[in-house]
């Protein structure tokens, strides 16, 4: 089951005090972007958070989960209690690097 528009909305809505939130498809799920920064990832309608140090102490409570086929564990946000949703974003937003521009393919 993929996530839904609305759903995705809903989750980028409750962080936008954040900084700037965008979302981008990525095979048929979502990666939530804050200030350009990857921050949560959204499969099946579920809020997957990857397990650093800078939120274990927010998320050990979380339940964990698997987001797709080969990942690594991940905690899962609670995206409803926008209060911990918010902290947890601010700290991975702080510590998450900027992508690194993609090199164009030369013709």
């Amino acid at each position: 089951m993929a996530t839904s528009v609305e759903y995705i909305e809903y989750v980028c809505e409750q962080i936008r005090k954040v900084g700037e939130v965008r979302y981008k498809k990525m095979f048929g799920e979502y990666m939530v972007y804050v200030n350009d920064k990857p921050v949560l990832l959204v499969c099946d309608d579920t809020v997957y958070v990857k397990m650093l140090d800078v939120v274990s102490e927010d998320m050990s409570d979380a339940p964990k989960g698997i987001p797709y086929k080969g990942s690594k564990e991940h905690y899962i946000l609670d995206i409803d209690n926008s209060d911990l949703a918010v902290t947890v974003v601010e700290k991975l937003e702080k510590v998450t690097p900027l992508p690194k521009p993609r090199k164009k393919k030369e013709k």
